[in-house]
């Protein structure tokens, strides 16, 4: 808030009086001190001296891009952050032009455009990708098909996003590290029928008390909106506070743990749930506990890194979780105890300050009731005295008595998510127990 204050005072934050520049390179170079900093993203270059000190991540970590493109650096640390709004007062100018020059970099996730001459899609995936996705489309008087050959299989659901908005279409199938677009312009207005990082508007509908802190919002997509988040992915909401833009990370949950797991053919696309923390002192979770039943929240397409093939021929499923770093374990425990026949054991250790704090514990203590295969451990830093459970914080010894396999030399996964401290020390712990880095899934990174 103090930061957005100065954005507002009218004082100038660029030093340039208002004019707008086009830097050079060797201009950009210049400015790599403390208190003249100048950073370049995506082509744009804003002195970020005035930040420094409101910078969450500290000085250092802006200093490691003064003088120079920051794009990268960025992108690895808070890509989701909103950056054009929170510095719009700091804009230096654009970088200046340089003739283009064509490289190949095959590690970035490729967009195959299917409106490209098909002998230039077919080239760019024979090199570097699956076998060249298609489409083709048939109209009759009331109803335009259009239909997506992947050429691979087990591509469901949860690999489609589909958009309609004003006189557009787009449909994206995301196929191993490609991603097939179709971006269409409509000669008419159109009603959808869908089978089968951009924001689109949901709508609260209810809002439910989990915890004395933590509610259950439930989102209502668009009617013209497929988007089903696969497992272990998460979203990104964007509200505007204060006339700036904010956007923060959250993982969708189901509506209930207690699902007799069993997965509909196809599932209920019409909402999205979210466990949140309202943080008092916060800058997003309060707007968002203001809002209206009714009011419209922006929801972003999925991220995430998590492989459903780690799943395959797992034995052994351990979950560390600490507060509402428990959110993508739900659809995890749902998942794991549905569709995974060599599953031995599914075990979750929980770590909150008190009882008051544990996210939905009857539903826990019952599946665990209902599942042999599912245990859970709830382990409480700041217990009454009351509390007969485990105490502390994550630890060697903790762990070690938590990680056992149920056979030896068994196929495990250990997944882990919850505020840094917690996910850097479970981390490191985890190593000197010498597990590897297969058998380990960190959501926070």
């Amino acid at each position: 808030m103090d930061w957005i204050r100065l954005t507002k005072s009218g004082n100038d934050l660029t030093g340039l009086k208002g004019r707008l520049i086009e830097v050079t390179e060797e201009e950009l170079r210049k400015h790599n001190k403390k208190d003249d900093c100048w950073i370049c993203i995506r082509g744009f270059v804003y002195n970020v001296s005035p930040y420094m000190e409101y910078h969450p991540g500290g000085e250092d970590e802006l200093m490691r891009a003064a003088g120079s493109d920051g794009t990268d650096l960025f992108d690895q640390v808070h890509r989701w952050v909103n950056y054009e709004s929170m510095l719009k007062e700091c804009l230096i100018g654009r970088m200046a032009v340089k003739p283009a020059v064509l490289k190949d970099n095959r590690e970035e996730k490729k967009v195959l455009n299917g409106m490209l001459p098909k002998s230039q899609v077919t080239d760019t995936l024979a090199k570097d990708g699956p076998s060249s996705p298609s489409y083709d489309w048939f109209q009759t008087d009331s109803l335009v098909t259009i239909i997506i050959y992947t050429k691979q299989k087990d591509i469901n659901l949860d690999s489609v996003i589909v958009d309609h908005q004003d006189d557009a279409f787009r449909a994206e199938t995301v196929i191993k590290n490609c991603s097939y677009l179709i971006h269409i312009e409509l000669s008419h207005e159109v009603q959808e029928d869908f089978s089968g990082l951009y924001y689109r508007k949901c709508q609260l509908i209810s809002k439910e008390d989990i915890t004395h802190d933590t509610k259950l919002f439930c989102l209502m997509r668009p009617p013209s909106t497929h988007l089903q988040v696969p497992i272990g992915q998460h979203v990104y909401l964007k509200l505007t506070v204060a006339g700036t833009e904010i956007v923060k990370p959250y993982t969708p949950v189901s509506d209930s743990l207690l699902l007799e797991f069993k997965e509909p053919a196809l599932p209920n696309n019409k909402y999205i749930y979210f466990l949140i923390k309202i943080y008092p002192a916060g800058f997003f979770t309060p707007e968002l506990d203001h809002l209206q039943i009714g009011d419209f929240v922006s929801v972003s397409s999925p991220e995430g890194n998590l492989k459903i093939s780690k799943f395959q021929e797992l034995e052994d499923l351990f979950l560390l979780a600490a507060g509402t770093g428990f959110t993508p374990m739900v659809k995890i425990l749902n998942y794991a105890l549905t569709n995974i026949p060599s599953l031995r054991k599914v075990k979750l250790m929980f770590f909150n300050k008190t009882e008051d704090d544990i996210i939905w514990r009857n539903q826990l203590e019952k599946l665990a009731f209902k599942e042999k295969r599912f245990d859970v451990e709830f382990v409480l830093s700041a217990p009454t005295s009351e509390w007969n459970g485990k105490l502390g914080h994550i630890s060697p010894a903790l762990l070690s008595e938590f990680l056992q396999r149920s056979v030896d030399k068994s196929r495990v996964l250990i997944c882990i998510c919850g505020p840094a401290p917690f996910t850097e020390q479970g981390l490191r712990f985890l190593h000197d127990l010498n597990f590897s880095e297969d058998e380990i899934h960190d959501f926070t990174a």
